[in-house]
């Protein structure tokens, strides 16, 4: 495979097309992940099977999605990008047919959750980030936008295509068409991409490599199979995890779990609240591309902390201001916020720990945020019921916000570089 295509003279980089065949794997990712919500009614009313329980698989399918992240940055930083997306996809296949079999509740929290949340997490965050920090530097921050534009775009595509085939051929057709997307596309990913621009004698962004030096410089990019040992000791791995463990919370945790809720507790419609969820995801699209070019030319500690007080204060107004044309201003704000904060993290994660040590740490990280999100969705949920109100829960969430502020600013990249012992 060469390294591009001439084109009226100009060398087209073999990495936009790794970024596309990346951008297709997460769109696939985040459609099976927006698949149990699109789902739930369709099997309570097939599978006979209460809420509570279809809610549990869900869950365990986030916990286990987060939890794969680490594991999959380890996998990709010893087998590489292209054998762990390949074997993700074929994963992400199997789990979406096999869970059309599950009656019991034991098997649908095994298939529909930890076996689905495990496989789609082999296509998700960490497939990105690693791929973005293999295969460019001066656009590296725009690249992470873009994935997680796609992530956010997903989401906006698959959710009405998925509610059509619930309607049409149920969700176990549904299921399968996700499964047969995904055997589709794995033999694309397999052809397509490449581990690193040293495969093709290229550095990254498409520069050359010396050939004196070619040698060498592949050597030197391979990943420190102890870096998690000198970053567990670092201040800086800590607080990465801190924000991004409150990005979790303050997003997906509170608004993505509670938002519609909150609504009718105001006594607003559902399809209200889905629309303001709708414009939340287009402006996130827009948004998370901005992120990714500014952290290329800004500070990415200054970005964080923006996004996050920024976050704050929008929370703590959201149940402050009266529903309405108040509510739109909140979607289209908190909408350009809302994945902001993916390509600064991954940006500081690649200059404390080093670019060939991105897939476990940044893994790890991102395990930290879904660990915020799932208990924002449950400890809110308790606070209402407890309380009568969303409204401690979202001042809580601003005041976690605020604090996550504070920290990203405290991070070191330069100082805390970490160098083999």
């Amino acid at each position: 495979m060469t390294a591009g295509q001439r084109r009226g003279g100009t060398v087209v980089y073999y990495g936009w097309v790794v970024v596309a065949v990346t951008v297709a794997a997460l769109l696939l990712a985040a459609g099976g992940r927006s698949a149990p919500g699109v789902f739930l009614l369709p099997m309570e009313a097939d599978l006979g099977l209460s809420r509570g329980v279809l809610s549990l698989a869900g869950s365990l399918g986030m916990l286990t999605f987060g939890l794969a992240a680490p594991f999959t940055g380890g996998l990709i930083d010893r087998h590489g990008p292209r054998r762990v997306a390949t074997v993700g996809l074929l994963a992400v296949a199997v789990a979406f047919a096999v869970s059309t079999l599950a009656r019991s509740p034991l098997a649908l929290q095994l298939t529909w959750g930890v076996f689905s949340g495990v496989a789609t997490g082999l296509v998700g965050s960490v497939l990105g980030a690693t791929v973005a920090t293999r295969w460019f530097r001066r656009r590296r921050g725009l690249v992470v936008g873009l994935f997680g534009a796609a992530t956010s775009a997903g989401q906006l595509m698959f959710i009405p295509l998925l509610t059509v085939l619930a309607s049409s051929v149920g969700w176990k057709g549904g299921s399968l068409a996700l499964a047969g997307l995904a055997v589709a596309l794995a033999p694309v990913v397999w052809w397509l991409m490449r581990d690193s621009p040293a495969d093709l004698n290229l550095a990254p962004d498409g520069d050359p490599v010396d050939a004196g030096v070619a040698g060498a410089g592949q050597g030197a990019g391979r990943a420190d199979p102890q870096v998690m040992w000198r970053a567990v000791r670092s201040p800086e791995f800590w607080l990465l995890a801190l924000t991004f463990f409150v990005c979790g919370a303050t997003s997906t945790g509170i608004v993505g779990m509670h938002f519609m809720a909150f609504c009718g507790d105001l006594g607003l419609t559902a399809g209200f609240a889905a629309g303001m969820l709708a414009l939340m995801g287009t402006f996130n699209f827009v948004g998370t591309l901005g992120s990714g070019y500014l952290t290329d030319r800004v500070d990415p500690r200054l970005l964080l902390g923006a996004y996050y007080a920024f976050r704050g204060l929008s929370l703590v107004l959201l149940p402050l201001v009266p529903p309405g044309a108040a509510f739109l201003a909140f979607a289209v704000l908190f909408g350009l916020d809302y994945i902001a904060t993916v390509p600064p993290t991954t940006a500081l994660t690649a200059d404390v720990f080093g670019r060939e040590n991105v897939g476990v740490v940044y893994g790890w990280v991102f395990f930290a945020h879904q660990l915020g999100a799932a208990l924002a969705a449950w400890l809110g949920g308790v606070a209402r019921d407890a309380l009568g109100s969303y409204t401690p829960a979202f001042i809580a969430a601003a005041v976690l916000a605020g604090a996550a502020a504070v920290l990203a600013l405290r991070i070191q990249p330069a100082r805390s570089r970490l160098a083999a012992a």
